[in-house]
């Protein structure tokens, strides 16, 4: 598929979900529409750690997404997509906190109180029209939408893909239609991980891995959604312009109320049955998390960093995004499980056994599963157990420095 010319890896999936014309020329989904989901400038502190420590003070950009040079009005505008979910709502709010009008846009309302200056629209990116009417006189798109990460949405690969890269291709395409000069896109630090050890890696050193190598679906639909949006930086926009686009990839997110990633690992270990008895996979292995309000700071930045007023200094630019410290999952496990009353793994089991009993769990998973979904696939059972078996740390020197 080739969308104005530049070049996409969508058609490497079979994804039924990517737009067509119309007979009136308008640009209109082919899958299902009622199928469901959903330059350097003062020094602030990264004010959260993966050990919930204060952390160091570092050379970033100010907080900052409005300008007082805006072409169409003093306030911007943003839409985020995900809105609904832990993160995007938060970042909605952090916009409306500095000023921004928000518009949060979710097939789920979100768990929280919308605040004061937010608009919650309730609707699907895979539906064109209503992506094109929410997007009217919006100045950035934060596309945080996803699906398959978790539960068992993860096993039904058409879904998967008609959302994270059906929905981002009209999330570009409307931002083109609509003349939004700003995206940034929430991809994910598993498109470089294919199991094999990555230690201190950085955009350059870690490229994203084949798509046959990835260990789950999710991770793959996103690393075509990724490749997608950065082609498309550069794209000229109805009315003048062009649209200028940044993918940022966070590490396991945590933080208050975060229910996808830490929930994913609570479950692994049986933690609400008092089964926390026994560790697993390599002691030295590392990895990252990043605080929710810390991926918040970084989502403003960039979008900052796509602003002439910067330069556009983030332009076709994929940064990982982490709090800057490589932690062994079970020893970060620990202090957290034992505020919840339970004690710490007294046995360290061999990963032979384990990757045995991830066969069986996923085995079973996916023939219940297939019975209602006619699908079968990998469990991100494996993404998660090879966290904890091989070292996979990358830096975030590269944004902390450049945007």
């Amino acid at each position: 598929m080739k969308e104005n010319g530049s070049p996409c890896v969508a058609n490497q999936l079979t994804c039924a979900c990517l737009l067509e014309p119309d007979t009136s020329g308008r640009r209109v989904q082919t899958n299902d529409p009622g199928s469901r989901t959903r330059g350097r400038g003062t020094a602030v502190p990264v004010r959260h750690r993966a050990s919930g420590a204060v952390g160091a003070w570092c050379s970033v950009a100010s907080p900052r997404l409005e300008s007082s040079q805006q072409p169409r009005r003093a306030r911007e505008k943003a839409l985020v997509t995900g809105g609904g979910g832990f993160f995007g709502f938060r970042l909605g709010r952090a916009l409306a906190r500095r000023g921004t009008s928000v518009i949060l846009m979710d097939l789920h309302k979100p768990y929280w109180e919308v605040p004061e200056g937010v608009i919650f629209l309730q609707g699907d990116i895979r539906d064109y029209d209503t992506l094109y009417k929410a997007c009217a006189e919006v100045d950035c798109v934060f596309h945080t939408a996803s699906c398959g990460m978790s539960g068992p949405e993860q096993l039904r690969k058409e879904l998967v893909e008609s959302v994270n890269i059906g929905g981002t291709n009209n999330v570009i395409n409307v931002c083109c239609e609509q003349g939004i000069s700003r995206m940034v896109y929430t991809s994910t630090v598993n498109v470089v991980f294919a199991g094999k050890p990555i230690e201190d890696g950085d955009e350059d050193s870690a490229p994203c891995v084949p798509l046959d190598m990835h260990i789950d679906h999710y991770s793959r639909t996103k690393a075509v959604a990724e490749h997608m949006v950065i082609a498309a930086n550069g794209r000229s926009l109805k009315g003048g312009g062009l649209l200028r686009t940044c993918v940022l990839r966070p590490s396991g997110i945590y933080g208050p109320e975060e229910r996808r990633h830490l929930h994913r690992v609570m479950v692994g270990v049986n933690v609400e049955r008092k089964l926390f008895s026994f560790s697993f996979g390599d002691p030295n292995a590392r990895m990252n998390w990043v605080h929710v309000e810390n991926l918040v700071t970084a989502h403003v930045l960039a979008a900052e960093g796509l602003s002439p007023e910067r330069g556009c200094v983030a332009n076709g630019q994929a940064y990982f995004i982490n709090d800057g410290e490589s932690v062994n999952l079970f020893e970060w496990l620990i202090p957290l499980f034992e505020r919840l009353g339970h004690s710490p793994p007294l046995i360290h089991l061999p990963v032979s056994l384990v990757y045995s009993a991830g066969e069986t769990h996923s085995y079973l998973t996916t023939l219940l599963v297939s019975q209602s979904t006619g699908s079968r696939t990998c469990s991100m059972f494996y993404t998660d157990l090879e966290c904890a078996v091989v070292t996979q740390t990358v830096s975030a020197v590269n944004v902390r420095a450049r945007v």
